[in-house]
């Protein structure tokens, strides 16, 4: 009987006891030979006594010893197939692919009518993509089991990769006179016609299934997206209005209208079908996460973030029970300055899953962003209570005590932030920099001063570091140059902001630098002329550069935008500086 081109030949020079069959083969390279030798019964003997030792290594799991005895079996008989096999297996799991092909070769040549054989060799082949064996493998492997069909599909899929495309389609007939038509069947067809460059077969393929099952949906799709991709929208769109009418209420359908939409650039119709679409229960909601993220790269467009909020907001109405419909809303929502909104949209989401840190997180930031610190503080803590080592958690809970002056509360929880040892050395720069304010808060200057350097020694760049540093060195007059130096850096970081603009002018009104000071001091009441802090500033600058009548201007100024310090009255009433 003829076999297929990689059956390998087994060459008998001795008597053996294994049954075996000449086998033809039309790769004169790749010849087996399986070299048998009479056995005695004691030899017999020992070598079943081997075989069954072997398999009891094996289901011990002890790989190493069963891969020995099985290699002593095929010492004593060369043609033991059952023992190539078992040892092929476990060259398997070792990944030595190479050995195990080997043993699999003569093993299905000792005996080409096991189908384990055959279907571990297909794996073999698989990992190397040596499709021409592969191909041949499933000839085999149907002429044992012709009743399975997955061997037919196997061959045709190794055929397609080889482009023999004519012969895949003859192996679906094959299966389909075994079995009847089917849908399975049918898209591959379909995909080959594809290939072959013939759209016409395709689509009357898919025609013939929409006539004789018009309920499956599939089959709508696929011709409606083999339309799309030769410009056929029209086509398309008939196809998919016919499924409505056979297969209504299908999110499916209105996800490729949507698509069909598209690509005639007609948004807003687009729009509309994916939110219908959006509207089913029945669409998975990780395919509804995947189309709004799809908007994502599209941010900052206002569009796209409100687009994104709508679909949202109907994946969280649609999906009540699930945790990241919710948390994707309230994401939406921050994109879209919500941040109100956001806050009891998340706390939703920790009540249907509350072991994910990032919304804790979130929730603490808008908080404090709506200055409810005594809320931050709580939640801040709830979180801390699940996930203590969150660097961050102990950061935001030090800096909403520090916003209510509670500096005795705030510490622990700042030296906690530092103490876990963050390799985000930006966080750390921000928890010293903290750490310092609340230092000198106490009038601790030195560990305030610590508190900076080390907050600078994690971000040199840290301009809200170096400003304020620099504002209390120049309060105790301490160190101006270094103060000097790096209120200018805050300011080359942050141009054009009020505050840091005043404090390089009183650094410079500290260091006597009167005329630069008067400078800095006039492009920080531009930035910002209703602060009653920079205009009495100003006024200060101007009485040292002898212009008392406009510091009295601007010290009245002051005074008027709500500044009630006995020291500015004192300054009015005498025309005099004080401090």
């Amino acid at each position: 009987m003829k076999r297929s081109h990689f059956i390998f030949g087994l060459i008998v020079l001795l008597p053996i006891i294994s049954s075996a069959q000449s086998k033809k083969n039309t790769d004169k390279n790749s010849i087996v030979m399986v070299v048998g030798k009479p056995l005695s019964r004691r030899d017999s003997v020992v070598m079943n006594q081997l075989f069954y030792q072997a398999l009891r290594e094996k289901t011990m799991e002890n790989a190493a010893a069963a891969a020995t005895l099985f290699a002593q079996v095929l010492e004593i008989d060369p043609a033991n197939d059952a023992g190539m096999y078992e040892l092929a297996r476990i060259r398997t799991s070792e990944k030595k692919d190479d050995d195990a092909r080997v043993l699999l070769e003569k093993a299905v040549t000792v005996n080409p009518d096991n189908e384990w054989y055959w279907s571990a060799l297909a794996a073999n082949y698989e990992k190397i993509n040596d499709l021409p064996k592969l191909e041949n493998v499933f000839k085999e492997l149907i002429r044992i089991n012709p009743e399975k069909p997955d061997y037919y599909t196997d061959q045709a899929r190794a055929l397609v990769l080889e482009k023999k495309y004519d012969e895949a389609l003859a192996v679906y007939d094959q299966l389909e006179d075994k079995i009847g038509k089917n849908e399975a069947t049918a898209f591959n067809r379909q995909k080959i016609y594809l290939k072959q460059g013939k759209p016409d077969l395709a689509v009357k393929n898919l025609q013939d299934l929409i006539q004789e099952n018009p309920q499956e949906i599939r089959s709508y799709l696929q011709l409606s997206e083999l339309y799309t991709s030769s410009n056929q929208n029209d086509k398309a769109l008939k196809t998919l209005e016919s499924a409505q009418k056979n297969v209504p209420d299908n999110a499916l359908v209105h996800l490729a209208l949507a698509d069909v939409y598209r690509d005639q650039k007609n948004y807003a119709a687009c729009f509309d079908q994916l939110k219908t679409a959006f509207a089913y229960p029945s669409l998975k909601i990780d395919e509804k996460l995947r189309i709004v993220a799809g908007y994502f790269p599209k941010f900052p467009d206002p569009e796209a973030k409100k687009s994104a909020l709508e679909l949202s907001k109907i994946i969280a109405e649609t999906h009540t029970d699930d945790a990241r419909a919710l948390n994707l809303y309230g994401d939406m929502l921050v994109q879209n300055e919500s941040y109100q909104q956001a806050i009891p949209v998340y706390r939703k989401s920790l009540a249907l899953n509350d072991q994910t840190y990032a919304v804790w997180e979130q929730i603490v930031r808008l908080e404090m962003g709506q200055n409810q610190f005594d809320q931050a503080i709580k939640d801040g803590q709830e979180a801390l209570s699940l996930f203590p080592n969150q660097a961050m958690a102990n950061y935001l809970v030090g800096v909403a005590y520090s916003q209510k002056s509670m500096i005795k509360e705030a510490l622990p929880y700042l030296k906690n932030a530092a103490s876990l040892g963050s390799s985000d050395k930006g966080l750390l720069s921000q928890i010293y920099a903290s750490l310092g304010d609340n230092y000198h808060q106490q009038k601790d200057n030195a560990q305030s001063d610590a508190a900076y350097d080390k907050s600078l020694s994690n971000n040199p760049d840290n301009a809200y570091t170096l400003n304020n540093y620099a504002y209390y060195l120049s309060l105790r007059e301490e160190k101006l140059d270094q103060a000097a130096q790096m209120s200018r850096r805050s300011n080359e970081l942050q141009p054009d902001n009020a505050s840091f603009e005043d404090t390089f002018a009183w650094v410079l009104f500290r260091q006597k630098k009167y005329a630069e000071a008067k400078t800095w001091m006039e492009k920080a009441i531009k930035h910002n002329a209703k602060s009653a802090g920079l205009n009495e500033h100003y006024g200060d600058v101007l009485y040292f550069l002898n212009d008392i009548e406009n510091a009295v201007k601007y010290w009245k100024t002051a005074k008027k935008l709500g500044s009630n310090s006995a020291v500015l009255d004192k300054k009015i009433n005498e025309k005099k500086y004080s401090e």
